[in-house]
């Protein structure tokens, strides 16, 4: 009941913040990254450093009840921000490259596409196709290491699952393609590492064979889990390194004279007002209502505060992801390195956000 209580939440406040961008764009006439920006904050890297420092300080032993111990309710406040954080970048990946071309002005036409699969098809039968070069027709760094004999039939085979589905998908009405292309894209690497994870999790032959001790009978534990993890602790810092170069860049375009992205004054007042004031004006105030009112929320007051806190926050920085993900522009993607250097320099704007949260789950406790 505690997981989807935090599941149901962050679904809902990261649709409505879709909504809200979306309609706040077009209102004033925004660039289409505002949208994503104002629709996914940061649910990873953040809470957990937030929840790691407010560990270390013991600021929330104020909201232990019971026999609660402080270290069993910051690890159910952990998995409530991955619960989070799991959803939202699910979201992202599935809702996000519609977002940054609503128009879809990009999408080429259908004597365009029917060309390219002409060309796929002829590059399938010759095996001519087995190396993808960059727009200059040198190596890059997307060019396979295998040797030849591994890439020509790899390739091959690919070439023709992917013809065959084309022609089905074509073969569809209108409606279900629409349905297939909808589904197609929430079927997402963070949706599908969160499914494996709830098997495994789920599953005790397999949670013992990933998680126990090796002793024990966790086999897995010491060289994959643990690797897994470790890749996992680096994405935060890898995103922070993309930006960096980033906005290096755009430094040395600027100096040049040349387009470095500009970040707009009304973006960055619309999305740090919504980010870091709106939204918890509006979540605090609501769950303290649910918590002390009503009976939907189970009498955990970490989860109380937990959902108190999910939508607040600067943007994600998987936006700058994003934007590889979707081709956009090398100035789109300055100006977005410039915007998230701004939005985390003011991010000290979210201790009245973590105060207020408090408060306000004292207050339903005492209610």
């Amino acid at each position: 009941m505690l997981t989807a209580c935090a599941i149901v939440w962050s679904i809902s406040y990261t649709l409505l913040s879709v909504l809200l961008g979306r309609v706040l764009t077009r209102i004033f006439k925004l660039p289409s990254w505002v949208t994503p920006a104002i629709a996914f904050n940061n649910t990873t890297s953040l809470p957990l450093l937030l929840i790691e420092s407010l560990k270390q300080t013991q600021v929330l032993d104020v909201i232990l009840v019971g026999g609660d111990t402080a270290a069993d309710a910051l690890d159910r406040a952990e998995s409530y921000f991955l619960i989070n954080a799991m959803i939202s970048n699910s979201l992202t990946f599935a809702l996000g490259p519609r977002l940054l071309k609503p128009g879809d002005e990009d999408a080429p036409d259908d004597k365009e596409e029917e060309a390219n699969e002409g060309e796929e098809e002829q590059n399938g039968e010759n095996g001519n196709g087995d190396i993808e070069r960059g727009p200059d027709g040198l190596i890059n760094e997307h060019t396979s290491l295998l040797p030849q004999r591994v890439i020509q039939p790899t390739n091959r085979v690919g070439k023709k699952g992917y013809l065959k589905t084309r022609k089905w998908f074509n073969g569809l009405g209108p409606k279900t393609q629409e349905a297939v292309e909808v589904a197609w894209q929430f079927a997402n690497a963070p949706l599908l590492g969160a499914i494996v994870g709830a098997i495994i999790g789920l599953t005790p032959a397999l949670h013992k064979l990933f998680f126990n001790n090796s002793n024990e009978g966790g086999y897995l534990n010491a060289w994959l889990t643990t690797a897994i993890k470790n890749i996992g602790e680096l994405f935060a810092s890898t995103q922070i390194i993309v930006v960096g170069v980033k906005l290096s860049q755009s430094m040395l375009h600027m100096k040049r004279g040349e387009d470095s992205g500009e970040v707009s004054k009304p973006s960055l007042a619309l999305v740090t007002l919504i980010r870091f004031i709106i939204w918890p004006l509006i979540s605090i105030p609501l769950i303290w209502a649910l918590a002390s009112k009503t009976k939907m929320l189970d009498a955990d007051p970490m989860l109380w505060f937990a959902m108190m806190l999910m939508p607040t926050g600067p943007p994600a920085m998987i936006l700058v992801a994003l934007t590889d993900v979707t081709g956009a522009l090398e100035s789109m993607k300055m100006t977005i390195a410039k915007f998230l250097t701004i939005s985390y320099a003011i991010t000290p704007l979210i201790c009245f956000a973590v105060v207020g949260s408090l408060k306000a789950t004292e207050a339903a406790i005492d209610r």
